[in-house]
């Protein structure tokens, strides 16, 4: 019973809890929202108090013509259908938020105050604008009245600076004066529209001033520099060049290319045009179009210089490449002078035969094609520029062929080198066969192994071979040259075994030799020898060798190092 009570009371006061915690939301939701609406209020309230009326005030003591008083009548209608109209319904919505708000149906509510708040928005932008443009006009007598005296500034500073330096302003003086009382005419006409207060004609003049200072102040700052560029730079080159050109092509260069007196009669078109424009100023695009002609006869320097610099470098190389050519051909020409003993003494393959064939073509065509540029160059026909640049073609071209014919030359020589060599290898290996059975005849071996017979048979064998290689016509070098390296192998293959052999036979000889001493001491030590002896006779000499030292380490510990290091320092 009391377990029953306690959790009744447990589940009273968690109820009471909850409902004191969703009393609590509930509270503090429609608090937050009361405030937004209150600030929506009052944004609407700001909206409704904004100086539209005092603007319009202002407006209605400046009306003096029919258009204004049609712009003055158009915003006050716009103005009173916003206050009228728009307002009201901002503030319906704002009473309906206020029920709902009451009833706690939030979810609507908050869609409508969403509603409320764009609208808001979009009156007071509307409202905005109308201020903007009423303001255009209320404040526009301060501020063109400042502007001009801005203008006023600027003007005095740019007529000072034209009057210190008028004479660099040569036969354009006049029509800057001009410029300079049409600039005045427009200032008084400032005045007297200001007395009138057309304020939609004040803005144009206004407008119009400032583009005639800023047109008259760039006129200033560049005429000078113009007329310098038209009647002093701009002309000095022009003779410089043609001056330049006429030595050159007295001197035989091909200049054409350059079409320089057409452009310089362009050119001098252009500088009266430009004058003529100057002369009303008229400058747009004539400081780049001056600059332009200016990059167009320094670059025609470069030309010149690179002309001359190309004729040097042409007569240069010509005479160098001559040499080359020269000896390539020659080359060339030996090559195939000796193609058919070649190929009567070497066997040649077609393709060997074909690439000479096809670098006699490639050289002739270089030939054809130097001996026009020879005549391109006395007939003046191109530029040096151009002729120089033909040039380095055939010189590359040149190379490569040169790169092939130094494989095919060596290709073909090394045929030659390869049989000469041949006939020089096979004398040395007769001499190292011969010098083979000589050593073997000069000691006293009691068995001479099989193996030896066998080999020095194989290194005759090899011998005939190369014999047979060199006497056969054509002879194939790959073959003879396989030939010889097999008998090379083989006569030293049976020189090393001689000289093995002989070097067993003397190590076990003296070993027994050496082992004699020992005799009679141990009976392991003659039996031995005596077994060391029988092997040597049996021509077995290493194992004849191993037997002695096995016999002798039983006195004397450590004997095969010491033999082994004994024949070593012999060797040496």
């Amino acid at each position: 019973m009391k377990g029953t009570l306690l959790y009744v009371t447990i589940y009273v006061v968690v109820i009471s809890i909850l409902v004191g915690i969703f009393f609590l939301i509930n509270a503090n939701r429609k608090k937050k929202l009361k405030s937004q609406i209150a600030s929506l209020e009052k944004e609407k309230n700001l909206i409704i108090s904004a100086p539209i009326l005092s603007e319009l005030g202002k407006v209605e003591s400046l009306v003096k013509d029919d258009k204004l008083k049609i712009k003055y009548n158009g915003w006050q209608d716009k103005f009173e259908n916003l206050r009228k109209n728009e307002l009201p319904k901002i503030s319906d919505m704002l009473l309906e938020a206020d029920g709902l708000l009451e009833k706690k149906n939030y979810k609507d509510l908050r869609k409508l105050l969403v509603e409320i708040e764009l609208d808001i928005y979009r009156l007071r932008e509307r409202t905005d604008n109308i201020l903007t443009e009423i303001q255009c006009l209320t404040q526009s007598e301060e501020k063109n009245r400042e502007r001009i005296v801005e203008l006023k500034s600027k003007y005095r500073t740019i007529k000072a600076e034209y009057e210190k330096n008028k004479e660099a302003y040569g036969d354009i003086v006049e029509q800057i004066d001009v410029e300079f009382e049409n600039i005045e005419k427009r200032f008084s006409e400032f005045e007297i529209t200001m007395e009138q207060k057309d304020y939609d004609e004040i803005n144009y003049i206004v407008k119009g001033i400032d583009e005639m200072i800023d047109h008259s102040d760039y006129v200033v700052k560049e005429v000078p520099a113009i007329l310098i560029m038209c009647n002093e730079l701009i002309p000095n080159k022009i003779s410089d060049i043609s001056n330049l050109y006429i030595d050159m092509t007295r001197d035989m260069y091909q200049l054409d290319y350059l079409n320089v007196e057409y452009n310089i009669e362009e050119t001098n078109k252009k500088l009266k045009d430009i004058i003529d424009r100057v002369k009303v100023l008229n400058l747009e695009d004539v400081v780049f179009e001056l600059k332009t002609i200016l990059n167009y006869f320094d670059s025609l320097y470069t030309d010149f210089e690179n002309e001359k610099s190309a004729k040097k470098k042409f007569d240069s190389n010509m005479k160098s490449f001559k040499t080359k050519l020269t000896k390539t051909d020659k080359t060339v020409k030996n090559i195939k002078s000796q193609i058919n003993e070649l190929k009567t003494n070497y066997e040649l393959s077609n393709e060997n035969i074909e690439r000479i064939n096809v670098i006699d073509k490639e050289v002739t065509n270089i030939k054809n094609s130097y001996n026009e540029l020879t005549d391109f160059s006395k007939n003046h026909s191109f530029p040096f520029t151009k002729l120089v640049k033909e040039l380095d073609l055939l010189i590359i071209k040149l190379s490569k062929i040169d790169e092939n014919l130094d494989y095919d030359v060596h290709t073909i020589g090394s045929m030659k080198d390869d049989e000469v060599r041949a006939r020089e290898q096979l004398d040395n290996i007769k001499r190292l066969v011969k010098k083979t059975k000589n050593r073997i005849r000069c000691y006293n071996i009691p068995v001479i192994p099989n193996n030896y017979y066998v080999e020095i048979e194989d290194a005759n064998e090899a011998i005939k071979e190369i014999n047979k290689e060199l006497n056969r016509k054509p002879i194939t070098i790959e073959v003879l040259n396989i030939r010889v390296d097999t008998a090379r192998d083989l006569a030293f293959k049976v020189y090393n075994t001689v000289n093995n052999l002989i070097k067993s036979v003397m190590m076990a000889e003296e070993t027994i030799v050496y082992g004699n001493r020992y005799r009679g001491i141990k009976t392991q030590i003659d039996q031995g020898l005596d077994k060391a002896e029988s092997l040597f006779k049996e021509g077995e000499y290493k194992k004849s060798l191993e037997t002695t030292m096995n016999a002798i380490d039983y006195i004397e510990p450590g004997i095969h190092n010491k033999i082994l290091k004994a024949f070593e320092d012999k060797e040496q």
